[in-house]
């Protein structure tokens, strides 16, 4: 043991707890600071109650489990690989001495497909479970089902820094899970919020800059800064402009990110003597500690990953941290002496955050999951023991892939003999699904270097630092109908040059990225080595059509369609929609031989990867794409064709036409004009467009929205007196009035709107709407506001500060039942506070409000509290 930490205070409670020789469960609360990633496996091993077997240490970040492994084998004067390893995904560091094994929780759970029972493992501690990854909450779960009925002398450590006990101990059970409390972090955290208070053309780098600059001239440096990000895009920008200020000069500026290379993530963690400003991802925000960190910056954002199980999308978007990550973040300038930390985001949006991160069950595709449940001999998985169950859309989308894809059958819901091949490969089951398929055509080498390319950083860089750089273009040839095709070309470029750093960088290639695809790409090579029933030979490169037949077995919902020639949009089966990547070979834009010896394909794809990203806007990016062929499917998916005749809605002309489709699915492959449309047909989808918001109408604008928001509110807080709602419904029916006798966009967009609403209030009822729900409030002094109205909200008015002086009461309509909500305002007109409580506001957060503002705005009044 090196210096003790908050946690060694109840080591002799764990070791207590665990010294009985069945049932152990403990649940550890220690926040940021206490040592409990590093210490608490030696506490185990070292008190002997782990005897010579295994401690096994479950971490959701391959980065956290690497680094925690060396700072644990420094400290126990060995190295990485003897008594303390790692294992995470493609990456092995452990030996026949290993006693303290950190790993990834998803490489736990195929762990127990091969050894069910853990054999030689006396302990697995769960760190940092208030993360809630799937991958651990799965495991805790079979943990629990192999101590209760097969291995009573596994031990099961729970730890956590936000954890909310209570639950868990229901899960694990009261009577026999001993729960263990460590005291707070090591020093106090001073918390201030430091909003952007005027937008700049700079951006968030530009702000993190400027607080910074703010901070260290104004109270000097001590110890390291830490500056959390949501990306390795914001990290770049954010390094550039730090490295840019004068106050800067003395300070390393380490970017610290799971892209980066094993030799850059050591350099922003290891001691260092002199100052540095470690900018890092939510990699930081737990189980990793940089010592000496004084001084926390954190922007309150995360980029996050999510699946939508309505849309069948992968969602990548920047969002708002939890208030218990911010607390996270915080405590990392605390571990070694008082720090402070700069929220730059304002108290009250922090009072408005998600008290904690949902957790991945709710937010991540289930199928692969799913499927090594299936492996590991759990049939009904929605009856599992699961610590929070799944949405049961979500859960029955992830079972209707397995079942696309053949890892289960469609009926019986048991798994298939390619589904156990499936679950026994570290990649997921639709990727899985091609390499079973290249690999019995004798191409697995080609396809194992795509998958890999899923899995890993990117071989180019996203811009171009040279004329000279090699971009993916460059290895396009005619004829080419996959992304894939240059991208394995590029490879055996990269490869050609063994991957070295001089040669891959004057080409403008990654060489780490390189090593990182070849390593990943043998070990799936390596999983299909010593099978007979294969070509020996998998060296054969693909064509074309070889491509499209293969990713077509576990991607059919993937295929998708584009609009035009013209066009990079596309429909996509599911009644989706997105942008097909620019850069790609299926665009045909710049490629070689464009306009020549194109092959005689139409303007059918098949989509590797769908992922709605957050940039400029939010769209869903369409890559890794591939040309594939009408008849391909016709041959692979016959029953999944129909043709269905009658009016639709054409997004080229604007109009509804009447029409017979082919469709796959549910996707329009080939359409025909087929005569004339009923006009009420025509009415109908000319509604269902406005009312999806796809085309819009002139005169219906925010008046009108205000008006139904006015009924809406009215049926609500007054049902006595029998206001119709305006739902869904109405609106259609009342969007088809004004569409009578339309059949393109053109015919309605200028209609008058008022004629077809006007009906809707009975003339007995108008006056009960303006009286109860008026457009207008009327404050003490005679100051008319605006009263905003809102879909299933209160309704809100915004008023400066200084016109509210003298009104103590919220204003309220519908006679007295609903209080409006007051939007208080700054003098630069911004938002300072929301309440439906003013006198609450006037005896209480106002004295802080009017402490913040009196001094930048000295020309208004701010009388005294009370």
């Amino acid at each position: 043991m090196h210096r003790l930490l908050p946690i060694h205070e109840i080591a002799p409670d764990l070791l207590a707890a665990c010294s009985p020789q069945e049932g152990v469960r403990v649940v550890i609360e220690a926040p940021t600071g206490s040592g409990k990633s590093t210490q608490v496996p030696q506490i185990l091993r070292d008190g002997g109650v782990t005897g010579d077997q295994e401690i096994v240490v479950l971490q959701p970040r391959r980065l956290a489990a690497r680094m925690l492994a060396r700072r644990v084998a420094w400290e126990r004067g060995g190295r990485v690989g003897g008594e303390v390893g790692y294992q995470v995904r493609f990456d092995d560091a452990t030996s026949r001495e290993t006693k303290i094994r950190f790993v990834t929780e998803g490489l736990l759970m195929r762990q127990m497909l091969g050894e069910g029972t853990l054999p030689g493992v006396s302990a697995v501690v769960f760190d940092e479970f208030h993360e809630r990854h799937f991958d651990g909450d799965v495991a805790l779960a079979r943990c629990l089902r192999i101590q209760e009925e097969l291995r009573p002398d596994l031990k099961l450590i729970v730890m956590s820094a936000t954890l909310e006990a209570e639950a868990l101990l229901d899960y694990l059970g009261r009577p026999q899970t001993r729960r263990l409390i460590s005291s707070g972090r090591t020093y106090p955290v001073e918390i201030r919020y430091e909003p952007q208070r005027e937008r700049t053309a700079g951006g968030l780098w530009d702000h993190v800059a400027k607080t910074m600059g703010e901070w260290y001239r104004g109270h000097g440096v001590e110890g390291h800064a830490l500056v959390f990000l949501p990306g390795a895009y914001e990290i770049r920008k954010t390094v550039e402009a730090i490295e840019r200020c004068s106050w800067a000069r003395g300070f390393r500026v380490l970017p610290l990110h799971g892209e980066l290379s094993p030799s850059a993530q050591d350099a922003a963690v290891e001691a260092s003597d002199s100052p540095k400003i470690v900018v890092a991802t939510n990699v930081a925000e737990t189980s990793l500690t940089i010592d000496g960190v004084r001084l926390v910056v954190d922007a309150g954002l995360e980029r996050r990953s999510d699946f939508d199980p309505r849309r069948g999308l992968a969602t990548l978007r920047i969002e708002k941290i939890s208030r218990a990550s911010a607390d996270q973040r915080a405590g990392r300038a605390g571990r070694t002496a008082p720090g402070v930390c700069l929220r730059l985001w304002s108290e009250e949006d922090h009072a408005r955050r998600e008290s904690s991160t949902p957790p991945e069950i709710h937010r991540l595709d289930l199928s692969d999951a799913l499927l090594t449940l299936k492996a590991g001999g759990i049939h009904d998985v929605r009856r599992f023991r699961w610590f929070e169950p799944p949405q049961s859309q979500s859960l029955e989308l992830g079972m209707k892939t397995l079942v696309e894809i053949g890892a289960i059958e469609g009926g019986s819901e048991n798994i298939t003999q390619l589904g156990k091949e499936l679950s026994r490969l570290p990649v997921s089951p639709r990727y899985g699904r091609m390499l079973v398929d290249a690999a019995r055509a004798g191409c697995l080498e080609f396809f194992a270097v795509a998958a890999a390319a899923t899995q890993t950083r990117g071989l180019f860089p996203n811009q171009k630092k040279r004329a000279s750089d090699l971009t993916l273009a460059d290895f396009m040839e005619p004829g080419d109908v996959s992304d894939f095709q240059p991208l394995y070309r590029a490879f055996c470029r990269a490869a050609d040059l063994k991957f070295d750093g001089r040669a891959c960088g004057e080409a403008g290639m990654n060489p780490g990225a390189g090593r990182e695809m070849d390593k990943v790409a043998r070990q799936f090579l390596s999983a299909f080595q010593r099978r007979h029933d294969l070509p020996a030979e998998q060296g054969r490169v693909p064509g074309g059509e070889e491509i499209g037949r293969i990713l077509l077995t576990g991607f059919a919902d993937h295929v998708a369609i584009r609009l035009s020639d013209a066009t990079l949009a596309c429909h996509v089966v599911g009644g989706r929609k997105g942008l097909l990547e620019k850069s790609s070979v299926v665009s045909g834009e710049d490629r070689p031989g464009k306009g020549a010896n194109r092959p005689p394909f139409g303007r059918l794809l098949l989509a590797g990867e769908m992922v709605e990203v957050e940039g400029r806007d939010i769209a869903v990016r369409l890559s890794l794409a591939t040309r594939i062929r009408e008849e391909w499917l016709e041959e692979l998916y016959p029953d999944d064709f129909q043709v269905v005749a009658g009016a639709v809605y054409d997004e080229i002309q604007r109009r509804v036409v009447a029409k017979t489709e082919r469709r796959f699915r549910d996707l329009v492959i080939e359409t025909r004009a087929t005569g004339e449309v009923p006009p009420a047909d025509a009415a109908r989808l000319l509604a269902a467009e406005v009312c999806e918001g796809r085309l819009t109408l002139k005169h219906w604008d925010d008046a009108v929205e205000q008006w139904i928001a006015r009924i809406n509110t009215l049926a609500q807080a007054m049902p006595e007196l029998e206001f119709m709602p305006f739902d869904a419904e109405a609106r259609q029916l009342a969007l088809e009035e004004i569409c009578r006798g339309a059949f393109g966009y053109k015919d309605i967009k200028d209609r008058q709107v008022w004629p077809a609403l006007q009906d809707w209030v009975p003339a007995h009822q108008g006056w009960l709407l303006d009286k109860h729900a008026p457009e207008r409030v009327q404050l003490p002094g005679g100051r008319s506001v605006k009263v905003v109205y809102r879909h299933q909200a209160k309704p809100k008015i915004s008023v400066l500060i200084q016109h509210l002086f003298g009104v103590r009461e919220t204003p309220c309509f519908a006679e007295g039942r609903m209080p409006l909500v007051v939007e208080i305002l700054a003098p630069n007109h911004r938002p300072i506070q929301l309440t439906e409580d003013l006198a609450g506001f006037w005896a209480g957060s106002y004295a802080g409000v009017r402490a913040q503002l009196r001094g930048r705005y000295p020309k208004h009044d701010w009388p005294e509290p009370g």
